[in-house]
């Protein structure tokens, strides 16, 4: 495996702005986006990066494009370095990892769609029954698979924590028809995304969506159904009731948890063992759900 990318400064390319895990380059109308292998838990960056986690995650984001095809209105001109502006023409660094998009004027909102009651959605589920304003039956359990999937929007930080809100807060921050409109494609997306997985032998518990204007029309941005964005499941692993296995960070998080960390910066470094564990569920998800894409010749 090619050596970890922690920013793209380190290849003389210091971004106009770098996120917990991309590194962005504004062109004007377009972005280069640059995925590193930079690892974030709790809102932290921490110090051990993941080589290839930044290829694995752009595969499968143009591996749904792919799948989706004229469906999905998305942002993507190019992922081939040969077609990039210099300076960023023919780097090997950045093949596999990076794409040339249009810039959009994004909505400043998460487009969250929950299929299965995980996450902070089980929590806030148990305080109220209730998630983001919507009421749910009583006696879910953990992980349950909901009757219809829900729309539960967040704030959009670049840094810290999002935070959940309901569809009419999400209607003070953005026009009730865009609104409307992106809570109907979010849920569409979702829906097709789930039922592919699951041919795939994944559960898509939820995920997250970016949205932004181009030439007037709501365009896809950003990643899409990767482990970062979404909660995969192993299907044949699957019981409601308790904690699912998940193709993600599962492995840093538990560490993390027993480590004693109080989740402050800075970080503590991984073992290599937690570090092995976790790039290879990366790995089994990309390989799960596009084994005809070749990534091998990017790691």
């Amino acid at each position: 495996m090619t050596h970890a990318l922690a920013s793209t400064a380190d290849l003389g390319l210091p971004p106009d702005r770098a996120g917990k895990v991309r590194d962005v380059f504004d062109l004007g109308d377009r972005l280069l986006i640059v995925s590193t292998d930079r690892l974030s838990a709790y809102d932290v960056i921490l110090p051990t990066r993941l080589s290839g986690k930044g290829v694995l995650l752009t595969q499968i984001t143009l591996g749904w494009y792919e799948h989706f095809g004229t469906l999905l209105s998305t942002h993507f001109l190019t992922a081939d370095v040969l077609d990039y502006p210099a300076p960023f023409r023919g780097m090997s660094e950045l093949a596999g990892r990076s794409m040339l998009v249009r810039k959009a004027q994004r909505f400043d909102v998460e487009c969250v769609v929950r299929g299965y009651l995980s996450g902070s959605g089980w929590k806030e589920y148990q305080r109220s029954q209730a998630v983001c304003g919507i009421r749910l039956p009583a006696g879910l359990t953990e992980s349950a698979e909901l009757p219809e999937p829900i729309f539960t929007p967040a704030t959009k930080a670049d840094t810290g924590h999002d935070e959940n809100i309901s569809f009419e807060q999400m209607c003070d921050l953005v026009p009730r028809a865009q609104a409307e409109s992106l809570r109907r494609m979010s849920i569409d997306l979702y829906r097709r995304g789930r039922d592919y997985a699951r041919t795939r032998g994944i559960i898509l518990a939820d995920t997250k969506f970016e949205f932004g204007l181009i030439d007037g029309n709501i365009t896809l941005i950003d990643e899409m159904l990767t482990p970062d964005s979404s909660r995969f499941w192993p299907a044949d692993r699957y019981a409601a009731g308790r904690a699912q296995e998940s193709f993600d960070k599962q492995f840093v998080r538990d560490y993390l948890d027993a480590s004693g960390w109080d989740h402050n910066p800075p970080g503590p470094e991984l073992p290599k063992d937690v570090v092995d564990r976790t790039i290879a569920r990366y790995r089994e998800a990309h390989d799960r759900l596009f084994p005809h894409r070749n990534v091998e010749k990017y790691l």
